[in-house]
């Protein structure tokens, strides 16, 4: 069992990012054979490296509902019931899931960026839950502290062709350089099924992996109670096409459905 301290909570609500030890300890073997069955059927297989980048990173989203694995973790894993305490929020639903795997020698890093912009939803009560499957001796996930608050999106860009993913820049800061603007930078060592829970809006990336072993990552983005459905310039990430709702409107459940409290 995962106990969240009051500490725990104050810490995501003050930093927008905290550490979750154990949260899918008894899932590990479970999820591992999820990706398995992800990679070798993918849904939305995104291309994350230009031509003669070495290593290979599989990048695939929105696989729970054909993924019976990632299913179950979902519906019975206390992830739901964690996320509402630290998001502050009575009820929780689900937004998508997420596996990443960079095979060894995938040195390039994931870029600086929040989820947020990306999506078409908004709201201070969110989280994204980001599990290795692999142990992590060499840490991988990075989060920038408070980030969470700022008063401006960061800019979304696309990071194959480096070019900004909606039009037009006014509504957004530009991208930071953490290490450089002397930020404070958060990281831990993990086992598998810690997590790191994160906002939506918090300032992250991860590094390549130079390790000799493959880093499997599975993650997961769920909503609270203030989360609406918000148009943007242009088509989001994920897209989900033909969805119908119109701003203001909470995600509609037959498509994002409350997995808490659990209902029948």
């Amino acid at each position: 069992m995962v106990t969240v301290t009051d500490e725990m909570i104050e810490t995501y609500q003050r930093d927008g990012v905290v550490l979750v030890k154990g949260l899918w300890a008894d899932w590990v073997e479970m999820l591992r054979a999820g990706i398995a069955r992800n990679m070798a059927n993918p849904t939305q297989q995104m291309a994350t490296l230009k031509p003669g980048e070495p290593g290979y990173f599989f990048d695939d989203y929105c696989n729970w509902q054909k993924v019976p694995e990632f299913a179950a973790v979902i519906r019975q894993s206390q992830a739901a019931e964690v996320a509402a305490r630290l998001m502050r929020s009575d009820r929780v639903q689900l937004f998508h899931d997420h596996v990443l795997v960079k095979e060894p020698g995938t040195t390039k890093p994931t870029p600086w960026h929040t989820d947020g912009p990306y999506y078409f939803v908004e709201g201070r009560q969110t989280v994204s839950f980001w599990s290795p499957l692999d142990s992590v001796k060499e840490v991988s996930l990075r989060c920038v502290a408070g980030s969470h608050l700022w008063p401006k999106d960061v800019l979304p860009t696309r990071w194959m062709s480096e070019t900004n993913f909606y039009p037009g820049e006014d509504d957004y800061m530009p991208v930071p350089d953490p290490e450089a603007e002397g930020m404070r930078i958060v990281e831990w060592e993990m086992e598998p099924g810690d997590a790191v829970a994160f906002n939506f809006r918090t300032l992250h990336g991860a590094r390549g992996n130079l390790a000799a072993t493959r880093r499997r990552a599975f993650s997961l983005r769920l909503v609270g109670d203030d989360a609406r459905y918000v148009e943007r310039p242009g088509p989001t990430s994920p897209p989900f096409p033909g969805h119908g709702m119109v701003a203001g409107q909470r995600l509609r459940e037959d498509w994002f459905p409350q997995i808490w409290p659990q209902v029948a």
